[in-house]
């Protein structure tokens, strides 16, 4: 819908998506920084001021210059959104409790994802794509002042001054430039001198962006980070499960749209079996955690999520959605549900207050930058080296070539955390009280 109001070439369709989740990505780990030296709930306002401003700003988009802009502008006031939000939960609660507010966390985090597709769906067809947007400002309006009442206020550690702005610049260019050049070998092919100069421009910014960290006084990332291999390990899944998820998502709905003749609302129904599986699954992983660890409840859920992806993949032309599409979406759904609870419990076991806000910036980071990716390779994938994007997008061929490489990176996943995630077995959730 939004494609066809604005005018969006085929090709760059896929940046209503990636705009948003690149910046998002990109500035998270400023954005968790901010909320470790500013004062969580503060950073925690003032993004969702930016947020609710720029969703009224998108839903006004008259262009897609337009629309991709207020997007990026989404995306910063989610990066400083999503990692106060998570410092302020991994803060306020210790022991079992924090276990128990953590799996609750990644369960709604995974299913808002595709609850949005059903929302958005009907939006789209009683109203029109705009409210996609739009109907952030009210929730944005109604969830300042709540917060201002229910979140403690926290002092911060440090200035402005301290922030390594120069970092996360030369990251957020880096990672659009790269994933730029990914979009664009559908069309131009990976030898074309535009796909070589982004490639190279991509390699001198991340190369920069690592020299500053090197050297800066307080970097968005420190080394000794990565030494913690809960952290580290639960990181690359959460980048890799998010890939898988929102790559799935995007090409399931133009297949739905363009192949099968769904309309937004049907569409956006569709997704709900996925949505009520991921819920319920996620409730019973976060029970199943303490009993046989995170690496075991983790490794279950990618292998699912290669099944599902399997299944998916095996759709034929004029699909019949009960049959080939339904068992699919349930299988990932409930992949989703143990990755994402196992992943948020691993990645956060070992990580203190005082890092609360780096740690969460980093791991929603991966979550985001993950999103960006699975999109771009997948999408890139299925839409081959036709000229019609959009079609070669939709079409059965299309859609079987991009969600079959999806399920072999699961199938991969499996199999390194298997090998490199340390298996957590947390407290039960019983009996805890907060500080």
């Amino acid at each position: 819908s939004i494609g066809s109001d604005l005018g969006f070439a085929p090709g760059d369709l896929q940046w209503v998506v990636t705009a948003y989740v690149l910046f998002t990505g990109g500035l998270l780990l400023l954005g968790g920084r901010a909320a470790d030296m500013l004062g969580r709930r503060r950073v925690f306002l003032a993004g969702l001021t930016l947020f609710t401003a720029a969703s009224f700003a998108s839903g006004l988009a008259a262009s897609p210059a337009m629309l991709i802009a207020s997007r990026a502008a989404q995306g910063l006031g989610a990066a400083m959104l999503s990692p106060s939000a998570l410092s302020i939960v991994t803060a306020t609660y210790t022991g079992p409790q924090r276990t128990s507010a953590l799996s609750a966390w990644g369960g709604i985090a995974a299913a808002g994802s595709v609850v949005g597709m059903v929302v958005g769906g009907m939006l789209t067809s009683w109203l029109s794509w705009e409210w996609v947007f739009f109907i952030n400002v009210p929730i944005g309006l109604t969830a300042f002042p709540l917060a201002l009442r229910i979140v403690p206020s926290s002092p911060g550690s440090g200035g402005l001054r301290q922030l390594d702005v120069a970092g996360a610049v030369s990251l957020v260019g880096g990672l659009v430039a790269l994933v730029d050049a990914i979009e664009g070998t559908s069309t131009h092919g990976w030898g074309s001198a535009r796909t070589v100069a982004l490639l190279v421009g991509s390699a001198v910014l991340l190369g920069t962006f690592l020299a500053v960290e090197r050297r800066a006084r307080r970097p968005l990332v420190p080394l000794s980070t990565w030494r913690i291999r809960t952290l580290s390990s639960g990181v690359a899944m959460m980048f890799g499960a998010t890939g898988f998820m929102i790559g799935m998502i995007y090409l399931s709905s133009l297949y739905m749209q363009v192949e099968l003749g769904f309309s937004a609302l049907q569409t956006g129904l569709a997704f709900l079996p996925l949505s009520i599986t991921i819920g319920v699954v996620a409730q019973l992983a976060g029970r199943a955690l303490s009993a046989v660890g995170t690496r075991t409840v983790m490794v279950a859920g990618l292998l699912l999520m290669a099944g599902g992806g399997g299944v998916l993949a095996g759709a034929p032309d004029q699909a019949s959605y009960a049959i080939d599409l339904l068992p699919g979406f349930v299988l990932v759904g409930a992949s989703l549900g143990l990755v994402f609870v196992s992943v948020q419990v691993t990645a956060m076991s070992e990580v203190g207050e005082a890092m609360a806000g780096l740690a969460s910036g980093l791991f929603t980071t991966a979550h985001e930058i993950g999103a960006a990716f699975g999109v771009a390779v997948f999408s890139t994938v299925a839409a081959g080296t036709g000229s019609d994007a959009l079609a070669s997008l939709g079409s059965a061929t299309g859609y079987g070539e991009g969600i079959g490489v999806a399920a072999l990176v699961a199938l991969g996943m499996a199999v390194l955390a298997s090998i490199t995630v340390p298996a957590i077995h947390p407290p039960r959730t019983a009996h805890a009280t907060a500080h």
